[in-house]
């Protein structure tokens, strides 16, 4: 015969057991240091701070590693182990460590597989869901540009090129998506080609009319601010530019982390990181000052 409770009794050391290990597993988890890299520039200074103050928020450690250098650099520190992740953009993926210079697909979706199967299969590196930032190359010229030679799109300025002067930088100068595929794609042979090594004296130059037209990035603070108009690539000549984390496998497999960091991308788009770029720049906030605040705005 089993006496009332004999039971419960025995089960209770087992219970007690099982939920130490849930408890220490969660614990765990949560205790997990994320290594979090980024790249040389303001935009990847708040990204980075982004991810690392919503992970912290969620319970995990961080440990920042910003501003490690060009893209190369972080790879590598991604692909040794010395960061877990970082944000990078789908195009600098295909570009620059794929090198598929001759690739000419511009669907953002097949152009995120490629560089993902690209990644897993030769580093073991993975990509998470892409934010709504596509920061790629943006043609801009000035709102009297616009409306005296009737600019809207790339074909647009192609017909009107030979009238103008354009200021970019040297990498501009031999790619398929700079000088030369604007050539190729719309026609475009400018009057008059001057060089800026630094992408604010671009658009001092655009704003001082040195320049007609000058190439910049879509979330450059400097578009909304000054009211410029970023042409339309109406033939698709730039490759997308989405920017998404890049991970190594146990964040990966960390649903977790995943689903952390990709609130905080789907927060994010171009108009969005325009502002925040702007207040790093213009108004000189510390980049871990302006996500935190982002985050808190938006509940994150």
């Amino acid at each position: 015969m089993i006496l009332r409770g004999a039971f419960p009794m025995r089960i209770a050391p087992v219970l007690a057991v099982a939920a130490t290990f849930v408890v220490s597993s969660i614990s765990a988890v949560s205790a997990q240091t994320i290594k979090i890299g980024s790249k040389n520039f303001t935009e990847q200074f708040v990204v980075a701070e982004l991810y690392a103050a919503a992970l912290e928020g969620a319970g995990f450690k961080v440990e920042r590693k910003i501003n490690l250098g060009g893209t190369l650099v972080a790879h590598e520190a991604l692909k040794s182990g010395a960061i877990d992740l970082y944000p990078e953009y789908t195009g600098t993926g295909l570009n620059a460590v794929m090198k598929a210079q001759g690739v000419t697909e511009t669907d953002p979706e097949k152009v995120r597989g490629m560089v993902k199967a690209f990644y897993e299969k030769e580093f073991n590196l993975t990509w998470l869901k892409p934010s709504g930032i596509n920061n790629g190359y943006a043609i801009v010229v000035r709102p009297d540009t616009a409306k005296e030679y009737g600019l809207k799109t790339l074909s647009d300025l192609g017909k009107a090129s030979s009238k103008l002067k354009l200021g970019a930088g040297a990498e501009f100068v031999d790619r398929r998506d700079g000088i030369k595929g604007l050539k190729e794609v719309y026609g475009a042979e400018f009057q008059e080609f001057k060089q800026f090594a630094a992408l604010r004296l671009r658009y001092d130059a655009l704003t001082q009319k040195q320049v007609d037209v000058a190439n910049g990035f879509s979330t450059d603070w400097q578009i909304a601010a000054e009211k410029f108009i970023a042409l339309d690539d109406d033939k698709s000549l730039f490759p997308p530019y989405y920017l998404a984390p890049v991970v190594r496998p146990d964040i990966a497999a960390n649903e977790k982390v995943v689903a952390v960091l990709e609130k905080v991308g789907a927060a994010l788009d171009n108009p969005t990181m325009q502002e925040l770029n702007r207040q790093v720049e213009v108004d000189k906030k510390e980049p871990r000052t302006v996500a935190a605040n982002f985050l808190k705005s938006k509940g994150l």
